[in-house]
Formats: C-alpha cells, sequence, structure tokens
C-alpha cells in the first residue's frame, strides 16, 4: 500500500461527515463533491454514470465532467478506488486500503467484494516480484452469480 493510502486507511472515515472527511485530506468541500461521496458510499461498484444519476437526484444539476472530475479527485487523494472489469466500465468503491479483490458475473455483471484470500497485504505474494516491491495484488474472479445460475 502506498504511504499516501496507509494514510487516508488509517483516518477514521465512518463516524466522520464527508464534509469532514474532505477537509481532513486538504480538499475543498463543495455540494458537488459531498453528494459523489455519498453515492458512492450508497451505491458501492456504480458506474460513473450511474454516480450521475444518484447525485443529480440529490442535488440536481450536475455536469457529466464534474462527476468524472470529482471522481478522479476522490481517487487521487485515497477515498475512492477505481475498478476496470475487462470488458466492463468503470466503477468506483469506497473500500480503499485493504487489498481486496472481486468476483463478477459473467452473464449479468454483478460485482462483489472478496476479502483478501491468503496472508496479510499484499496477498497472494507473487513467486517471483522481478526486483518490484509489491503493494497490491488485483484479483479477479470470475463465474456466473446466484441469480444468473
Amino acid at each position: 500500500m502506498s504511504a499516501h493510502l496507509a494514510k487516508v486507511a488509517n483516518v477514521e472515515h465512518s463516524h466522520s461527515a464527508p464534509g469532514e472527511i474532505l477537509r481532513s485530506l486538504g480538499v475543498q468541500v463543495t455540494a458537488q463533491r459531498v453528494a459523489v461521496l455519498d453515492a458512492v458510499s450508497a451505491h458501492p461498484h456504480a458506474t460513473a454514470d450511474q454516480i450521475l444519476e444518484s447525485v443529480r437526484a440529490s442535488i440536481g444539476a450536475i455536469s457529466r465532467q464534474s462527476v468524472y472530475d470529482t471522481l478522479g479527485t476522490l481517487e487521487q487523494v485515497g477515498l475512492v478506488r477505481r475498478i476496470q472489469p475487462t470488458g466492463s466500465p468503470a466503477r468506483f468503491e469506497n473500500r480503499v486500503g485493504d487489498n481486496h479483490h472481486h468476483i463478477i458475473c459473467r452473464n449479468c455483471g454483478a460485482l462483489s467484494d472478496v476479502d483478501c484470500a491468503v496472508g496479510e497485504m499484499p496477498c497472494l505474494t507473487a513467486s517471483d516480484s522481478h526486483g518490484y516491491t509489491i503493494d497490491e495484488a488485483e484479483v479477479a474472479y470470475w463465474g456466473l452469480c446466484p441469480t444468473c445460475q
């Protein structure tokens, strides 16, 4: 885990208001940023378009570009993680700092979190690091969800 993400992971977010979380990371608090952060929290693994719909329902007018810019800012400060399964649009979640993985349905695209398979971070230690300092393992499990089986 990068030093920055380690810092973010150590900040207690579960009991803090979104505005306080943003301020604690040096991010200017705006209604749009709070609404995007709330939408990501309410809809884990949502696409940017789904987040846009949620934010518009919450605060009214916001541009698609503002949502993308805000997601980029939240990702930069470590509050949001961007995942992009093969053949799928990017999705966003606020579960950061624990190096968990995902399971994806090949049929409907449903996506769920899967805790680290083995050991401490980074889990699934590479058999040969080739000299790299590994700080994250990205694993995607694919199959059919219970609904599609």
